[in-house]
């Protein structure tokens, strides 16, 4: 497993919609997300957005700041299998999004099984009760996923100080 590599790394944002809005981390979850999401942007990183069912569970929540993104409406838990789903060429995957231990696991699990590295910023995930995402975290990180946090993931991706990037992605992180 090496440092993230922005010509190799795609964002994948799983199910972070308006039917989980009650869970007690979801605010902290979006927003973390909605930093991935703007500096994939910045960076100009391929983004993959996912919903599941969003007839019952909702769209995507506004804060992530979607702006036209493609979404992937899915009954599946993994993103993965879900149709519409393209790496493009990828082989680094930053997953981030709910819950820890169904989709986000789910998706993660298949792309390991595919030879991608996948990291996952343990601040950008949540699940519904604590020992869901606790151990979905140590499950993610016995199979082979990088857990981090937002801002390992973004310092990583950068690279370098001293950029036009860095600065735009440092105003994100304080």
């Amino acid at each position: 497993m090496g440092l993230l590599s922005r010509p190799r790394t795609s964002l994948m944002v799983v199910d972070v919609q308006e039917g989980f809005r009650s869970y007690e981390s979801f605010e902290e979850v979006a927003q973390a997300c909605a930093k991935l999401v703007a500096a994939a942007r910045i960076l100009e990183i391929p983004l993959i957005v996912s919903e599941q069912y969003p007839k019952g569970l909702g769209r995507s929540a506004p804060e992530l700041g979607l702006d036209g993104e493609p979404v992937i409406e899915k009954t599946v838990f993994s993103a993965v299998r879900a149709d519409g789903f393209a790496l493009k060429g990828r082989d680094q995957v930053v997953v981030c999004g709910i819950e820890t231990h169904v989709c986000v696991s789910q998706t993660a699990h298949d792309l390991l099984q595919r030879g991608v590295e996948v990291h996952v910023p343990a601040d950008a995930v949540g699940s519904r009760k604590e020992s869901d995402y606790r151990w979905g975290l140590e499950r993610l990180d016995r199979a082979g996923a990088v857990v981090s946090t937002v801002e390992s993931v973004l310092f990583e991706l950068l690279g370098r100080a001293g950029t036009p990037e860095f600065k735009q992605v440092q105003a994100l992180v304080k």
